[in-house]
């Protein structure tokens, strides 16, 4: 006979989490033995939390959202949290929601009543993450539960655990990686299996010369391009068939579905197969970024954009309201910057991460790595001009940050036409201002950025040509205002900052160029220290933080990603470490003035102060409705244990003003903390070093800091917003 979710028999595993619910607390086991109606069960949870928060009236104002802000956050007890939660549970019971990780499905939020009927009928449709969850939440509204304060020699502790590619014993293993993959290369070519005229061995030489040969080549960016790695098989050659079963059969299906493959040799090199051989995975964060999971071979075919911004549709707004040329050229959230891709094998990467934003352009065959075919048209210019007239007569607009795919796999040549287009139209946006009168004058650009992960992937391409090209823009775009020039790139792991990647960064810091990292907060890199070693070592380097990025995606990306609550953990207990003073902040803007002296700096500030690195960036979520945030407050939880999380805007910078009629934005979480958990204790970590995350529940939007603010212009930019229809 059908029996309906409530009617399901409770497992041995959640009956014994109810029983320590009901133990523990004698409260809420009052409240849920003796509810007689749903009504009355959330009237006695009202009553409660409410105690609890007339304890401490800012805390109170706060879930009442009477006052807001971090100045009041850090007023909250850690069982204020708890209470604010049960009330947000309260407040949104009975409220349905669609899932996108279930492809729509419809989800009614009503955690409190499903432990109700669990308690009085010994069934019900919840979870044991579920159960971990609510447990975890009575603790924390007893007193039980504390948060880890920050520590130094803790963090140090957890930091030493992870390894740099700048450790000599790694860059001795890595030498030794690239001549087995040089050997497997050479014999392709031998082969006949690999046919290019640039890369080709003359009749007859001897194999010392062929080897001496190949290292010549490695240094060469086209090489690693040509001989990428593009199937499954080829790519366990490469790693000397050491992919186990799980992880072989998973890529191969996700080739036959359509998922591309693109590992260059030397990314391929930095994989550490003598840990695999041993039993390690010291590389996990480097693997799970370029292999798929299951989780992304079962979605392929169902991905959608997660930023609403990004469906753009012909001379249709976008989400945020901003009218945009034809095609698929520019993106758009805020009315002071635009992302722009140019037509270009820009559009293309040097490798392809697994938990890109633009997975479904991939899905679709918008982007491929088919390079031959992604180089320029002949009309590209004609099109180039086109977009350079949207910045020239927008209002706002003064941050143009080209990106794709990758802008530096464009060629020298195209991106120097690019940078020329920009210089051009920005010279123009100035003339035009002067037939305008005060108070009406449109913003002229005043910041360049080129995204680009190349670094990472393909340091080989920051050439001393390419340092020229970039120099001799900024030298030129200093004259007509501009004033800030940054390469923004995607260090995951401190393993990925190589010798190779360091003296590529300091030449793009020799040519002006301030070099900023964007962390993708992947499960593997959310490990306790992890992102604390990494923004050390990219200080190390010259390169300042700038993000830490929630994964984007619903179930394609579960597999990478990481519950909000980490994010929120990592940045209270172990970036707060890392924390400017208010006093050294004037020191930390003017750092942009030299970037060619950026390692001298950013040592004597840490030294100076004794910091183990400078916390410049925000945690963060790429929120899809408009904009980033993490502004938020869990409201619900699935009865698999996923939490439902409602969003605010970031109210520290400007937005399109469809924002003022848009509703606040809800998340449901991929994967439970407890799920997570798991998944780090399979990865070496003792959970109980996590113990506070369950009441990481609310969260506020860091601020910005003065480094990344917009420099003021000496005139009043009119307030119109041109290209936005609402």
């Amino acid at each position: 006979m059908f029996r309906t979710e409530e009617q399901l028999s409770l497992t041995l595993d959640t009956r014994n989490l109810l029983r320590k619910i009901l133990n523990e607390n004698e409260e809420i086991g009052k409240i849920l033995l003796g509810a007689a109606s749903e009504q009355q069960l959330l009237r006695k949870f009202k009553e409660l939390a409410l105690s609890i928060l007339n304890e401490n009236p800012p805390a109170l104002k706060y879930f009442q959202r009477s006052l807001k802000g971090p100045e009041v956050y850090q007023q909250l007890r850690w069982k204020d949290f708890a209470a604010i939660r049960i009330l947000d549970y309260i407040d949104h019971t009975g409220e349905g929601y669609q899932d996108s990780n279930m492809r729509g499905q419809l989800i009614i939020n009503n955690p409190l009543r499903t432990l109700w009927i669990a308690t009085r009928n010994g069934s019900g449709p919840g979870t044991i993450e579920f159960y971990m969850d609510m447990l975890h939440l009575f603790r924390q509204l007893s007193g039980q539960t504390t948060r880890l304060k920050p520590n130094h020699p803790k963090l140090e502790e957890w930091m030493i655990r992870f390894e740099s590619g700048l450790d000599p014993e790694i860059i001795q293993m890595r030498i030794r990686n690239r001549e087995r993959i040089l050997k497997k290369i050479i014999l392709k070519i031998e082969r006949g299996e690999v046919t290019t005229e640039k890369f080709r061995f003359p009749e007859g030489i001897s194999q010392e010369k062929k080897i001496k040969m190949a290292h010549g080549w490695w240094k060469d960016k086209d090489f690693h391009l040509k001989m990428a790695i593009r199937s499954t098989d080829e790519l366990n050659d490469y790693l000397d068939y050491t992919l186990d079963r799980e992880t072989l059969s998973t890529i191969r299906k996700a080739e036959d579905k359509g998922i591309p493959i693109f590992v260059n040799p030397y990314y391929l090199s930095l994989l550490n197969i003598e840990d695999i051989r041993s039993g390690h995975d010291s590389d996990k964060t480097l693997r799970d970024y370029i292999f798929p999971s299951r989780d992304l071979l079962h979605e392929f075919g169902h991905i959608h954009a997660w930023e609403k911004e990004d469906e753009v549709k012909p001379n249709k707004p976008n989400a945020a309201g901003w009218l945009l040329p034809e095609g698929y050229d520019l993106h758009r959230r805020y009315p002071e910057v635009a992302i722009f891709i140019p037509r270009s094998t820009g559009r293309s990467c040097g490798g392809l991460c697994v938990s890109c934003q633009r997975m479904y352009d991939f899905q679709s065959g918008h982007f491929n790595f088919d390079l031959e075919k992604l180089k320029p048209r002949a009309n590209w210019t004609v099109l180039l001009k086109g977009k350079m007239e949207y910045f020239r007569n927008d209002s706002q607009l003064r941050d143009i940050l080209i990106t794709g795919g990758d802008a530096l796999m464009s060629s020298d040549r195209t991106l120097r036409i690019i940078l020329d287009h920009v210089y051009d139209m920005a010279r123009q946006k100035i003339e035009d201002n002067e037939s305008r009168p005060e108070g009406k004058k449109y913003a002229e650009m005043v910041r360049i950025r080129l995204g680009t992960r190349l670094p990472v992937y393909l340091p080989h391409r920051i050439t001393h040509d390419l340092v020229h090209i970039l120099k001799e823009f900024r030298e030129k775009a200093v004259k007509i205002g501009i004033q800030q020039f940054v390469v923004q790139t995607h260090f995951v792991s401190a393993l990925e900052i190589t010798p190779e990647a360091r003296e590529a960064v300091k030449r793009l810091l020799s040519s002006g160029w301030m070099v900023t990292n964007q962390e993708v907060f992947t499960t593997a890199a959310s490990r306790r220290g992890h992102s604390a070693k990494l923004r050390k070592v990219l200080n190390d380097i010259g390169i300042l933080t700038y993000y830490t990025f929630q994964v984007k995606g619903h179930s394609e990306n579960k597999h990478n990603f990481a519950p909000i609550a980490r994010s929120v953990q990592e940045q209270h207990e172990e970036k707060s470490l890392g924390k400017v003073p208010g006093a050294l902040l004037p020191e930390i803007k003017k750092l942009t003035s030299h970037p060619d002296y950026m390692v001298e700096q950013i040592n004597h500030l840490r030294h100076r102060h004794g910091l183990p690195f400078l916390a410049t960036d925000r945690n963060v979520m790429n929120i899809p409705g408009v904009g980033k945030s993490l502004t938020f407050r869990v409201v619900g939880l699935t009865n698999d244990g996923r939490r439902i999380l409602e969003f605010e805007h970031d109210h520290t910078r400007n937005h399109s003003p469809i924002i003022e009629n848009m509703e606040k934005v809800t998340i449901i979480e991929s994967k439970s903390i407890a799920r997570y958990l798991k998944q780090l204790e399979k990865l070496g970590e003792n959970p109980a070093e996590y113990h506070a995350i369950y009441g990481y529940t609310i969260g506020e939007t860091e601020g910005r800091m003065p480094i990344y603010e917009y420099p003021e212009y000496t005139y009043s930019v009119t307030d119109e917003l041109t290209n936005l229809q609402l």
